[in-house]
């Protein structure tokens, strides 16, 4: 695989390099302390000046306000936000989910209504996928869709959705064929998160932060327009939106992202004197060699993209990289802040994050199995 930029990739690396370097608040960092009023309120106002500017959903048909920018041109523009050390998008669901979910499945309609305000997050989205009584297995779910007069009525119960106190819509996978069984009968619906029966309710962490929330439907009404896809083929347009959860622009991003963190990480053990021990530079090894693995994977996928292919299972792949690549690079980081470790910081912000990658998106466990079944041809398990 040739890795080298052409000239045009290289002027659009170098636009983006620029505008970058001079809008980047000067305290990005801090986009994401304090309460998440405050972080969805700075979140707002920074998207909007990017999408002002083009830069939020490049890849989209210019049609929706997308550049119509090719693959490599996502992974290079990811790669230098990550490297501005930009805030994080505060509608990532909306663009990294709800937005190639609809590209790929919904309606012309849908789009043009719905993607422009994704862009500017004047319309955040949340995910209304995980269940507490389906626990890893997604197609166990529960949560019911009956038609009726014009749409549908939804109800059920949904957890770990983040951003839903704020959200406008939210992607939903429901049952809408009675009778129906694992993936088969599901149907995927845009809910408006302010519809009359929608319930959130927020789950306070041990940080005191409340990122996630339960969210309980009672007779939702969704109207037909915001049915994505085809009913009763639901898990095939779910199916889009996990493969890019997992393996698509997210990887990208948070490769650069984690080799800052590790530069900084390397450059305070050497002050701290950490190197000389041991164990501590074994697991910087270790999360150094992880982070290779990630990139190698990150060409795969970029590799395929490039050629007008889906991420398809090996999506399954770069998500469990991604999720061991951070828990070995927090451990080692633990080592290094040595005695402090106990005390709250940035680090140990990021080993509480670290424990939840290997959940969000779908568990470790589950990604292994996609691997040993879709990808090595293993048996399926026994249930």
């Amino acid at each position: 695989m040739d890795l080298s930029l052409d000239p045009e990739e290289a002027r659009f690396a170098e636009e983006a390099r620029s505008w970058l370097a001079e809008h980047v608040p000067s305290a990005a960092r801090a986009h994401d302390i304090g309460s998440m009023d405050e972080v969805v309120a700075r979140g707002r106002e920074w998207q909007a000046q990017l999408a002002a500017a083009g830069w939020v959903g490049i890849d989209w048909p210019l049609e929706y306000g997308g550049r119509g920018a090719s693959p490599v041109q996502v992974a290079i523009f990811n790669a230098e936000y990550a490297r501005a050390r930009a805030p994080q998008l505060v509608n990532r669901v909306g663009i990294n989910l709800a937005a190639p979910t609809l590209l790929a499945h919904g309606s012309p309609e849908q789009c043009r209504r719905l993607l422009p305000k994704i862009a500017t997050a004047e319309e955040i989205w949340c995910q209304l996928f995980s269940e507490p009584g389906a626990g890893s297995d997604l197609t166990g779910l529960s949560t019911r869709a009956v038609p009726g007069d014009g749409g549908w009525y939804v109800t059920g119960q949904k957890i770990w959705t983040s951003y839903a106190r704020y959200a406008r819509f939210g992607i939903c996978l429901a049952r809408s064929e009675p009778g129906s069984r694992g993936p088969r009968g599901l149907s995927l619906l845009a809910v408006e998160m302010s519809s009359p029966g929608v319930d959130i309710r927020p789950l306070v962490q041990m940080t005191g932060e409340a990122e996630f929330n339960e969210v309980f439907l009672d007779e939702v009404f969704v109207p037909g327009d915001m049915l994505v896809g085809e009913a009763g083929r639901g898990w095939q347009v779910a199916s889009t939106t996990l493969a890019h959860e997992r393996g698509t622009n997210f990887p990208f991003k948070e490769e650069v992202v984690h080799e800052g963190y590790l530069a900084d990480l390397l450059a305070e053990a050497e002050a701290a004197g950490a190197m000389d021990d041991p164990a501590t530079a074994d697991a910087l090894v270790d999360a150094y060699v992880s982070l290779v693995v990630l990139r190698t994977h990150n060409w795969r996928t970029l590799s395929k993209l490039a050629r007008g292919m889906s991420p398809g299972p090996e999506s399954s792949w770069v998500k469990l990289t991604w999720s061991s690549m951070t828990e070995k690079l927090s451990e080692a980081a633990l080592g290094v802040v040595g005695q402090a470790a106990p005390l709250w910081g940035p680090w140990q912000r990021q080993w509480l994050w670290s424990k939840a990658a290997g959940i969000a998106g779908g568990t470790s466990e589950v990604q292994r199995n996609v691997i040993a079944e879709r990808i090595l041809g293993l048996p399926r398990e026994l249930r």
